[in-house]
């Protein structure tokens, strides 16, 4: 079976959420153009609510597809993080809740 390549640039929400210690976060990367298969230069980090960087989940370069990745944050206080995904020109933050 030949694997979906997604169309465009997505950011989920993470699962479950609010969590205790830990959370996915899915995201998708699309093809290039003529749908060929391209790799892109990927960031994911974690930040507190005051806009520190507090985590890097994802920092290499990465094929189309769709991935999935897991944040243990045990060693973290209870409170609202968010998490942003940056890859070309895209870029999306989400809010996630961390409850002890």
């Amino acid at each position: 079976p030949q694997a979906v390549v997604p169309k465009s640039f997505a950011l989920e929400q993470n699962f479950p959420n609010p969590f205790n210690p830990t959370t996915a976060i899915i995201y998708h990367l699309p093809a290039g153009q003529a749908g060929l298969s391209a790799f892109s230069f990927v960031s994911l980090k974690i930040f507190d609510v005051l806009g520190r960087e507090i985590a890097t989940l994802v920092s290499e370069r990465q094929k189309a597809g769709s991935y999935r990745v897991v944040w243990n944050a045990s060693s973290f206080p209870s409170g609202v993080y968010f998490y942003r995904l940056q890859s070309g020109g895209f870029a999306e933050t989400k809010k996630m809740i961390l409850i002890r």
